[in-house]
This record gives structure tokens, sequence and C-alpha cells, in this order.
């Protein structure tokens, strides 16, 4: 069973291209300091790579 990882916005979206705001929508984010749960697979990993500056993972 694959692990889950814990994503929270650390910073705001408003300064940043549409695609980057996309795909934090696309995690589930909305809020600087909201957390999410999502499994551990290769589409949400290149998601969290192409926007790591915004977001802390555990």
């Amino acid at each position: 069973m694959s692990s889950l990882l814990k994503i929270t916005l650390k910073k705001s979206t408003i300064c940043t291209p549409k695609k980057h705001r996309a795909v934090v929508e696309g995690l589930g984010l909305s809020k600087i300091n909201q957390t999410v749960e999502r499994q551990d697979n290769p589409q949400i990993r290149g998601m969290i790579n192409k926007v790591g500056h915004l977001l802390a993972v555990e």
C-alpha cells in the first residue's frame, strides 16, 4: 500500500504563474498553512516538484 504525503501550502500563490496556481489547486490547497494528505505516486510527486518552492512536504 502506498504511503501518504502531508502537503502544506507555505507561500502565497498571488504572484505566481497561472500554471503554478492550477497545480496548487489540483493538489487541493487553497489557503496558506492548509494541509492535505495525498497518496505517494508519480503524478503527485511531479506536481510537488513543479511548485515545491511554495510547499512543505512530510
